[in-house]
C-alpha cells in the first residue's frame, strides 16, 4: 500500500471482514439444519459457537445465533403469530449472506420486530421489515431503533400510538436535589410532550451571548442549565395572572382530517430536541394541546400544505381566562381542587370539529384531567354558572 493507498486497503479489509462475518452466519445455518449443534454436548448454540469460535467470549455469539436461525426460518421469538413469512426470511438470508447487512443490524432489526410485531396490523409486517433491512443496509443499529415511534404510529393497532404515549406519561419525573460539592443535582425523565415543551421554552434562552465582542464561553450543558433557570424565574415572576403571552413556541403539524377523527399523529417541529426534528405526538394529545396558547397547531392539507395556522381566534384570550378564574374557579372536575393558575381553557367541543372559542363553550381542567378527558372522550355541558361533566 504505497503513498495514500492505505485508505482503499482498509476498505478492501472491511469488505473481506463483512464476507467473514456472512461466512460466520452460512457456517452456523448450515450446522444447525444439519443437527450438528443440538447432537453435540454443548447444551446451546451459543455455547457450541463459543467452543469453535473463542474470538466470540468477546460477546457477539448471541446475535450470531439469532440471526443463523432466522436465516433458515427458524422462530426467533417474534411470537407464533409474528413469525417471519418465508418471504421475509429469504429477503434478510440474502441480505446478511451478501455482506450488505451485517450481524449486529439485521439482530437489531429481528428485536424491533420482536417488540413491535405483537402491537402492528398484520398486514403491514411485511412492509416494517422491508423498512427495517433497508436502513440496516445503509446505517446502523441506532438508525433501526430510530424508526420505532414512526413505525407504530402509522402501523401501528387501532389507537396504539395513542395509548403508548399516555404510558410514557407515568414515567415523568423530577428527583430531589442532591448536593454535591456546593452544587445540587437533578435527574429529570420527559415524555416526548413535555422534552418538547422544555425544548421550546429554554431553546431561545440556551443561544450564545458574546459580550463585546468576546465569545460566549460557557458550555452548551452550561447555557442550557442557565435557560432552564432563567425560564423558571420569569415564569415565577409572572405570578398568578393570566398567560399575556404563548407559554412555549411549540409548532405541531398534523393532517387536518386526522386531527378531526382523532387518528395518526402529530409531529413537533423545532431544532434542538433530545428526539431529533420528528417528535411525534398522539392524536389525542395533538387535540389536548392545541386547546392550549402555549401550542401553535398547523393543519395540513392531504399534499402536505398549510390549510390554516394556528389562528388567535381558537386561543382562549386573557379576558376570557379571567372569566373562566372567575366563573369555575378551578378544574372544573367534581373533587378536583386544583386552582385556576394551575388550569388551561379547554374547549368542551373541539374547535376542529366546529367548537367556537368563547366562553360558553370552555372549561377550565388542570393538567391532569385534561389529559383525561381528551383520552376519555368526556362531553360537558357549560352555564353560566358553571360546567357539569358527563364522566
Amino acid at each position: 500500500m504505497p503513498g495514500a493507498g492505505a485508505g482503499s486497503g482498509d476498505g478492501s479489509v472491511d469488505a473481506l471482514a463483512c464476507r467473514v462475518e456472512a461466512a460466520k452466519v452460512a457456517v452456523l445455518g448450515e450446522a444447525l439444519e444439519r443437527g450438528e449443534v443440538a447432537s453435540s454436548t454443548c447444551a446451546t448454540a451459543a455455547r457450541w459457537v463459543l467452543e469453535w469460535a473463542p474470538s466470540y467470549r468477546c460477546g457477539g455469539a448471541g446475535d450470531l445465533v439469532k440471526v443463523a436461525q432466522a436465516c433458515i426460518g427458524r422462530p426467533v421469538g417474534l411470537g407464533a403469530t409474528h413469525v417471519l413469512d418465508h418471504g421475509s426470511v429469504q429477503r434478510l438470508r440474502s441480505c446478511v449472506l451478501a455482506g450488505r447487512v451485517g450481524v449486529r443490524c439485521a439482530a437489531v432489526a429481528l428485536a424491533e420486530m420482536a417488540k413491535l410485531g405483537p402491537r402492528l396490523t398484520p398486514a403491514a409486517l411485511p412492509t416494517v421489515w422491508e423498512g427495517f433491512l433497508a436502513v440496516a443496509e445503509e446505517a446502523g443499529p441506532r438508525e433501526v431503533r430510530g424508526l420505532r415511534e414512526r413505525i407504530i404510529a402509522t402501523y401501528g393497532g387501532h389507537d396504539e400510538f395513542q395509548v403508548r404515549q399516555d404510558r410514557l406519561k407515568h414515567g415523568v419525573s423530577l428527583s430531589a436535589g442532591r448536593a454535591d460539592d456546593g452544587m445540587v443535582e437533578y435527574q429529570l425523565r420527559l415524555d416526548p410532550e413535555g422534552a418538547s415543551v422544555l425544548e421550546a421554552a429554554i431553546g431561545p434562552l440556551s443561544a450564545p451571548h458574546p459580550v463585546d465582542g468576546v465569545s460566549d464561553l460557557r458550555s452548551s450543558d452550561q447555557r442550557r442549565g442557565d435557560a432552564l433557570v432563567e425560564a423558571c424565574r420569569r415564569s415565577t415572576a409572572a405570578g398568578g395572572d393570566a398567560p399575556v403571552q404563548t407559554k412555549a413556541q411549540v409548532f405541531v403539524t398534523m393532517d387536518f382530517d386526522d386531527l378531526k377523527d382523532a387518528c395518526g399523529s402529530g409531529t413537533v417541529l423545532g431544532n434542538g430536541s433530545v428526539l431529533g426534528n420528528r417528535t411525534l405526538l398522539g392524536p389525542e394529545t395533538v387535540r389536548r394541546i392545541a386547546c392550549d396558547a402555549a401550542i401553535i397547531p398547523v393543519a395540513l392539507g392531504t399534499q402536505g400544505e398549510v390549510l390554516d395556522l394556528g389562528r388567535t381566534r381558537r386561543l382562549f384570550t386573557p379576558a376570557q381566562l379571567k372569566y373562566l378564574w372567575l366563573r369555575d374557579g378551578g378544574c372544573t372536575i367534581p373533587g378536583c381542587h386544583a386552582p385556576p393558575w394551575w388550569c388551561d381553557g379547554h374547549h368542551v367541543i373541539h374547535w376542529a370539529n366546529g367548537g367556537a372559542t368563547d366562553v360558553g363553550n370552555a372549561a377550565l381542567l388542570c393538567g391532569r384531567h385534561h389529559t383525561i378527558v381528551h383520552q376519555r372522550g368526556w362531553t360537558a355541558t357549560v352555564t353560566a354558572t358553571g360546567v357539569t361533566w358527563h364522566t
